[in-house]
């Protein structure tokens, strides 16, 4: 059993707490480790050593800041195996899925190694003669993420990266649920020799949350998981006059045209919806068919969904493994359950699936229901598990409407072969990642990660430029040099 421990100014400490959390593997049921359910003091000391660490941190020039980078790309690239293999132990997903996961975590590290280039100013010269008028980027202080358990190892990267190379400071709070795979990634980052304080780790709950909400000397936030604890998250946040950019919930639509090519959209959308078992908030949770679309799609997306293999994710051939626990397994099945009492069809049912092998895992096999009505509970509530509710409409027009109905804005795709069709919807649908014959448009790391409605509570994204507006502050200098002095001199 992994024993979970404190990252603080540069050493492993033993956290204060007589109160643990089980980190249960979702497909075995076994207990891998224990979360400390923490303390404030703990916030305290990693925010008191990050703010000293801050005053030397942020002199070191960009470019020997991302030589700590370069190495650390390395080193996770070298130790991608283990750290996969435990994503998948306390996360739940397949072995292929964490690999990918931890990919596009090393992707925003390389594109952090660009930051010299990225964070430069400005200057205007001559604006008025003899002076002239620049603009700076520094350091905004120390920053602090709250990290969700859907993807421990990719989410803290679109965020620790930019904060190093940017000369700020930085603390990690891995969700309670799956704290190992910081673990494993904080040895290696112990490995880099960084000054210490620079960067820190602390476990807990909600009062740890709220400590770090709290501390006078964490000026930035960043956060991603429900839309009400990204609410609550940026409220207070706020209120404490912090930076604040707060990640919340998804409903993600995708239209389907007739004109589509039914095999690549069928293919596409049952890896958007039913991969990592529905638990991302980039996920295909609603599918909207249009005119002729309906039955040919149906019929399609019933086979993949039945045919999908569920199982434990480190073993061959899964394509799908458990939830996260048992209570996220029995809120999914009473949604699944309200849907049908409010006359929605269940042409595959996912419910009550047991694993040979695996009988005390969370799985939940992929789910189908039709004819959901808009404005219901199944139709507006994020499930954040393997269920793809089906509805129907005459016109593209009437499936943009009911995609900008909902109160989310995370993501919308559409399939079809039309140019028309495509430059619609992606000028009008209301949703801040478009994808037009994907599945999950999951931006590069040199593109922001969009979100609008309530998926987003902020102005700036992580990842790419979003990222260096919002770990830097701006300095605007405007200095008279009169050409004439020089001449007394």
């Amino acid at each position: 059993m992994m024993k979970i421990l404190n990252y603080i100014n540069g050493k492993w400490v033993e956290p204060i707490a007589s109160e643990f959390i089980d980190v249960i593997n979702p497909a075995t049921g076994t207990i891998e480790a224990k979360t400390p359910v923490g303390d404030k003091s703990s916030v305290k000391d990693a925010a008191d050593a990050a703010s000293k660490a801050l005053t030397e941190w942020k002199k070191v020039p960009a470019q020997d800041r991302i030589q700590y980078l370069f190495k650390l790309k390395f080193l996770l690239e070298d130790n991608l195996e283990e750290i996969s293999r435990t994503i998948t132990k306390e996360c739940g997903k397949t072995l292929d899925e964490a690999k990918a996961e931890m990919r596009r975590a090393i992707e925003n590290v390389e594109v952090a190694c660009g930051i010299p280039m990225m964070s430069k100013g400005e200057i205007s010269e001559d604006i008025a003669p003899g002076i002239d008028e620049m603009m700076l980027r520094q350091p905004v202080g120390v920053c602090a993420t709250v990290a969700p358990f859907n993807f421990p190892g990719m989410i803290p990267f679109w965020y620790l990266p930019y904060v190093l190379a940017l000369g700020s400071t930085y603390i990690i709070k891995p969700s309670e649920k799956v704290p190992m795979t910081m673990m494993l990634i904080f040895k290696l980052i112990d490995q880099l020799n960084l000054p210490a304080g620079v960067i820190n780790m602390v476990h807990g709950t909600k009062d740890v949350v709220d400590a770090i909400l709290d501390h006078p000397a964490i000026r930035a936030i960043t956060f991603v998981g429900s839309s009400t604890t990204a609410q609550y998250i940026y409220r207070r946040a706020a209120e404490n006059g912090k930076r604040v950019q707060a990640q919340g919930g998804a409903k993600n639509p995708v239209i389907i045209m007739p004109d589509a090519d039914m095999d690549m959209a069928t293919k596409i959308i049952a890896d958007s919806a039913f991969g990592c078992a529905g638990q991302r908030c980039l996920a295909v949770s609603w599918a909207v068919t249009v005119g002729e679309a309906k039955n040919e799609f149906l019929e399609s997306i019933c086979d993949a969904a039945s045919s999908r293999t569920v199982g434990y994710g480190l073993e061959s051939g899964i394509q799908m493994g458990p939830v996260i626990n048992g209570g996220s397994k029995q809120r999914i099945e009473e949604l699944i359950a309200k849907g049908i009492s409010q006359g929605a069809g269940i042409p595959v049912d996912g419910r009550g699936t047991k694993i040979s092998g695996f009988e005390s895992g969370s799985f939940i096999r992929p789910t189908i229901l039709t004819d959901v009505l808009p404005g219901n509970e199944l139709s507006t509530t994020e499930i954040f598990g393997p269920v793809l509710s089906m509805m129907h409409v005459n016109t593209i027009e009437e499936a943009i409407q009911l995609a900008n109905q909902g109160r989310y804005g995370n993501q919308a795709s559409l399939f079809t072969a039309s140019g028309s069709a495509a430059r619609k919807f992606r000028n009008e649908v209301e949703a801040g990642n478009i994808g037009i014959n994907i599945g999950v448009a999951a931006p590069m790391a040199f593109f922001p990660f969009s979100g609008w409605k309530d998926s987003f509570f902020g102005d700036m994204h992580g990842q790419g430029m979003d990222a260096v507006e919002f770990f830097t502050q701006k300095k605007v200098v405007v200095e008279r040099w009169p050409k004439d002095w020089a001449r007394k001199f």
